[in-house]
């Protein structure tokens, strides 16, 4: 269910699945949703395409994740982690990831043909 975007530099081109299954997988482990929902997106940009803070490397890699506010601190600490270590292990240095978690509430999310999350069958349990 949650909807995901890498952002990263040039560096990135030829290991571009590497990243997206590394934040996917992280996903998967933290937050219980199953293999098959996937909603993650790459985007690689040249150093003249954005500005990173003053010590920043072109590997800096920024992830946005948005999804359903339901769950718990303990999980999120587990995503965040599990994010560092994954991309650590595909190039990226711990010191060059910044993860933010939008939460809004199901009823602010439009699935299946317009439903309500709130009232929709989702298909996984997301109050972990």
């Amino acid at each position: 269910m949650p909807c995901v975007r890498i952002a990263t530099g040039a560096w990135a081109a030829g290991i571009e699945m590497q990243l997206i299954e590394a934040v996917q997988a992280a996903l998967v482990s933290a937050f219980k949703i199953p293999e098959w929902d996937r909603d993650v997106v790459l985007d690689l940009y040249d150093a003249n395409r954005r500005i990173v803070s003053t010590g920043r490397s072109e590997r800096y890699t920024r992830i946005e994740i948005i999804g359903i506010a339901a769950r718990s601190k303990d999980a999120k600490r587990a995503l965040f982690k599990t994010i560092a270590d994954n991309l650590e292990a595909v190039g990226v240095p711990r010191a060059e990831s910044r993860i933010f978690l939008i939460e809004p509430p199901a009823e602010s999310w439009g699935i299946k043909g317009g439903q309500l999350a709130s009232k929709a069958d989702l298909g996984f349990k997301i109050d972990i």
